[in-house]
């Protein structure tokens, strides 16, 4: 529910500060509903939140430049930090042990999403938590590390892409070690967050909302998750990613975009040319969402990218079609990797169910 004095013309004032990279503009925005009375947390979470995940969209459907897209996250957490800043001095903790906890804040290993996490930290120190946020990708040692030195109660890790999944494993893991639960959170985890009890999170919880109420309802948090990951699915990982150079020529070759830039315009050239490293990546992440579905043994992890892979090339008059070439030339070569095998195929039936595809002769 929306709090007071959001409503869908302050939405549509914000989004277009986003959309021009009007710092000034957010800020003052931001500023006045705090003024009027909206609570912090819900200018967090019911204004920059949804306004982020319509700029993604905006990426997602061609609209909008990778470029355009940091603007705009760089003016949103710009409004994160001035609305954190100005609650904190107003804001009078809650009473109880929850207000005295130490929570780590970090981004899974390989995860550049830094905005949710940069929220849930705000939130947290507005519910009384004590909060050290680490940032992005933080390697499973550099968070070990840190987890010894600072003593954390309890390590929130923030994941927004499945790929990155069995290297929050690695920092679970790293956590477990050291005697300290996880709360994972972030749609990287799946729905409901099925992959972080996969991966043995102690607490899950959607949004920095009901993070924060989960802490507090659960405190002290304990260590009682246990992972599922089987050691079959751990090897099959790691030949997957020993194999990673060749299966990444084989997958990039059906859905090359440009093939030639010649006869081109400077400007042509260059629109072109982001476009093709954008779909370079892209299809690096379906890579990786191949191997991570192979780790927690769901094909959910690989057919979701691979959707949004679809979605994407489509929308840049790139030929879906070519992604079931590439899971069958991912196929051909991975014939003695049954749980790799099974998730393709999996992903297959996805692309033909979805666009009618079929094989070319």
């Amino acid at each position: 529910m929306s709090g007071p004095g959001i409503t869908d013309a302050v939405r549509a004032d914000f989004y277009a500060c986003l959309a021009g990279a009007d710092e000034g503009g957010a800020l003052e925005l931001a500023d006045r509903l705090l003024t009027s009375g909206v609570s912090a947390e819900d200018v967090l979470l019911e204004l920059v939140s949804p306004a982020q995940i319509e700029v993604g969209a905006r990426w997602e459907s061609g609209e909008w430049t990778v470029a355009q897209e940091h603007a705009a996250t760089h003016v949103s957490r710009q409004v994160v930090d001035a609305v954190a800043s100005a609650a904190r001095s107003t804001t009078r903790f809650p009473s109880g042990t929850g207000s005295q906890g130490h929570v780590l804040v970090a981004c899974s290993d390989g995860e550049w999403h830094i905005l949710p996490s940069h929220i849930l930290a705000a939130v947290l120190r507005l519910h009384g938590f004590h909060v050290r946020p680490l940032g992005g990708s933080v390697s499973p040692y550099e968070l070990l590390s840190d987890v010894q030195q600072s003593g954390p109660d309890v390590v929130a890790i923030s994941c927004t892409l499945p790929g990155n999944l069995p290297l929050a494993y690695r920092q679970i893991e790293a956590c477990r070690w050291a005697g300290v639960p996880v709360m994972a959170g972030g749609p990287g985890f799946g729905p409901g967050g099925v992959w972080a009890d996969t991966l043995g999170a102690d607490l899950y919880a959607a949004d920095a909302r009901s993070g924060a109420e989960a802490l507090r309802r659960h405190w002290p948090p304990v260590l009682r998750g246990e992972s599922s990951v089987q050691p079959g699915a751990v090897e099959a990982y790691a030949q997957l990613v020993r194999r990673r150079p060749v299966l990444e020529r084989l997958a990039h070759t059906p859905c090359e975009p440009f093939p030639g830039l010649r006869g081109r315009s400077a400007e042509e050239e260059h629109v072109e040319s982001e476009e093709h490293v954008e779909s370079a990546e892209l299809l690096g992440r379906l890579l990786d969402a191949l191997a991570a579905a192979v780790f927690v043994d769901d094909a959910r992890v690989f057919t979701g990218q691979l959707d949004f892979a679809r979605r994407y090339l489509a929308t840049r008059s790139v030929d879906p079609r070519c992604l079931v070439v590439m899971t069958d030339a991912l196929a051909d070569r991975l014939r003695g990797s049954p749980r790799a095998l099974d998730k393709l195929a999996a992903g297959r039936r996805t692309l033909v169910e979805q666009d009618g595809s079929r094989r070319p002769s």
